[in-house]
C-alpha cells in the first residue's frame, strides 16, 4: 500500500480473490441492510452515486438510539461501482446533527471534506472505581467505522478494490 492509497483509504482485496460481477457486488452491499443495523444502504441516484450508505438518524425506530447517544456529526458514504476496474469509488459527506428535544435534524456541515472521513465520539463519566479511587468510565462510543467496515468487507470479499476519492469525480 502506497502513500496515496493510505491517504485515500484505498483497500485492495486479498490475493486470489476472484472479482465478482457488478450485480453481485451491488447485491452484497444492499444485503448489509437489516432492521437490526443503525444504517441503511440505498440507491444513490439523487446524490449522483450508485449507492449511498447512511445512518438511520431520521427513522422513528432508530431515533431513540441516536437521541440517547447525542452524536453531533455523522457521515454519508456515496459509492460509484466501476465494473471496468473492479472497484468501488467512495466519497464521504459529513453532516452536522442538531437536536431539538429528542428529534434530530441534519444539515450539511460548513466543512468540506472529501475522501474518507472518520468520526469518533466518546463520552466519559467520573466515578469511584473498585479500589475506591476516582476513575473515568466510558459511557458512550460512536465510531463511523461501524458503517464503513461492513462496506469494506463486502467489497473486498467480492474481489473488488475500495478507492476513496480525494479529487475529481466520484
Amino acid at each position: 500500500m502506497g502513500l496515496i492509497d493510505k491517504l485515500t483509504g484505498t483497500k485492495r482485496p486479498a490475493d486470489g480473490v476472484a472479482p465478482r460481477s457488478v450485480t453481485e457486488v451491488r447485491a452484497a452491499l444492499l444485503g448489509l441492510n437489516g432492521s437490526d443495523v443503525p444504517y441503511v444502504i440505498r440507491d444513490g441516484g439523487a446524490e449522483g452515486a450508485d449507492l449511498v450508505a447512511e445512518w438511520r438518524m431520521l427513522e422513528p425506530a432508530w431515533q431513540t438510539f441516536f437521541a440517547r447517544t447525542r452524536v453531533s456529526r455523522v457521515s454519508q458514504v456515496r459509492m460509484r461501482l466501476v465494473p471496468e476496474k473492479n472497484e468501488v469509488r467512495s466519497l464521504d459527506q459529513q453532516c452536522e446533527v442538531t437536536w431539538v428535544g429528542d428529534t434530530p435534524g441534519l444539515s450539511i456541515s460548513g466543512e468540506a471534506q472529501r475522501g474518507q472521513v472518520q468520526t469518533v465520539s466518546k463520552r466519559w463519566a467520573l466515578g469511584r472505581g473498585k479500589g475506591g479511587g476516582l476513575e473515568a468510565v466510558e459511557t458512550f462510543s460512536f465510531d463511523s467505522s461501524d458503517l464503513k467496515k461492513p462496506l469494506h468487507e463486502a467489497v473486498l470479499g467480492a474481489g473488488w478494490t475500495w478507492r476513496g476519492v480525494i479529487t475529481g469525480k466520484l
